[in-house]
């Protein structure tokens, strides 16, 4: 799936929230090597160069995209996600709002805790909203008999696990598990604003899927419906967001 940087940041304060409320969690002191995987651009990346200044931080992103936008002395690089394996001096792992797209993301971390070394810190942050309107309506709207037939297998129904599965998984791997869920109430500014949050990530899949014209027609209707679901007030629209944190230590 391609990314366009530009539609991403758009909303670059309320996306780099969590991902700043998830690394006050870890507690690495002197890390060796620190890696942000779905680095995205970077820009959150260079934050953990300040927050640790001796180590080698590094971010990793499948998006050519993406990193074609990282800024100057970013160390990031284009990678897949499933095939990034720690290496031994991999003292901090951190991937924010990625996962999600990762299917049996819960393999995949369970081999991280298992090769990660002794002190390493592993954390993650998924978005917990596939039940919020945004959606649950998109969803709907892709399996209507206007569009399933374009639009059969493109969007997943079970993209992230429960808080639950989260920490029983970080202690079945031997980490603590420090794991919570906040729901952030987003104050979104301008015309059909949910629209465009979601135009950044969960409906990018869809408009890949369709011709320009009927991804012009899906828009239309899926705009009017969160119009109704997200009514705006004085140009503002209150957009809630729920988002699951793991943070794991290894001893």
């Amino acid at each position: 799936m391609s990314w366009d940087p530009g539609q991403y940041g758009r909303y670059a304060d309320e996306r780099g929230r969590p991902f700043h409320d998830l690394v006050t969690r870890i507690g690495a002191t002197s890390p060796r090597r620190v890696v942000d995987l779905g680095c995205g651009s970077g820009a959150l990346t260079a934050t953990l160069q300040w927050r640790w200044p001796d180590a080698a931080v590094e971010g990793i992103d499948s998006s050519a995209q993406m990193i074609a936008a990282a800024a100057p002395g970013v160390a990031v690089r284009k990678g897949d996600i499933t095939s990034w394996r720690p290496s031994s001096d991999t003292d901090v792992v951190i991937s924010n709002a990625a996962l999600q797209w990762v299917p049996d993301h819960l393999a995949l971390l369970r081999s991280w805790c298992a090769e990660l070394p002794s002190g390493a810190w592993l954390g993650w942050q998924v978005p917990g909203n596939f039940g919020s309107p945004s959606h649950t309506l998109l969803r709907a709207l892709a399996s209507s008999p206007r569009w399933t037939a374009q639009l059969s297998g493109v969007l997943r129904h079970d993209a992230v696990a429960s808080p639950e599965t989260y920490a029983r998984l970080l202690l079945d791997g031997g980490f603590s598990a420090d794991v919570w869920e906040t729901t952030y109430l987003h104050v979104l500014t301008g015309a059909d604003s949910v629209l465009e949050w979601v135009r950044g990530t969960g409906l990018r899949p869809v408009l890949e899927a369709l011709s320009p014209s009927a991804a012009a027609e899906f828009q239309a209707t899926y705009a009017a419906e969160l119009r109704t679901a997200y009514p705006a007030s004085n140009g503002c629209t209150v957009f809630a967001f729920r988002r699951i944190f793991c943070v794991g230590h290894k001893p």
